[in-house]
């Protein structure tokens, strides 16, 4: 029976891979490129959230090798202002209205 069960698969040997997590840019440059060519659309839908004990949080990625099971965590930035400082910001310089640009242009005409 033994013999039997070995020849169609039913008796496999389990592999233990290392699990890790790592940042992106701790990854050799062989790693790095693997990671883009696996996800070249980018990685919004394979990317995970992991929430800390502490309230605080990362994304990761999964990246398997033959040895190793990473979870690799990349950088997100978010945009966490409200819509009145993105304004503020937008419109730092002082705007000039249409009259006082008119007025600008007649009188460089007058050089």
């Amino acid at each position: 029976m033994f013999i039997l069960a070995e020849n169609f698969g039913y008796m496999t040997e389990k592999i233990v891979k290392k699990r890790l997590v790592t940042a992106f840019n701790n990854l050799t440059a062989e790693q790095q490129e693997a990671i883009k060519t696996l996800y070249p659309r980018g990685f919004s839908e394979v990317m995970t959230r992991i929430d800390k004990p502490n309230g605080d949080f990362f994304y990761v990625i999964p990246y398997e090798t033959d040895e190793v099971s990473y979870l690799v965590k990349i950088d997100v930035k978010i945009d966490d202002g409200t819509e009145e400082e993105i304004v503020d910001d937008f419109y730092d310089d002082e705007i000039k209205g249409a009259d006082e640009i008119a007025d600008e242009d007649m009188g460089d005409d007058d050089m």
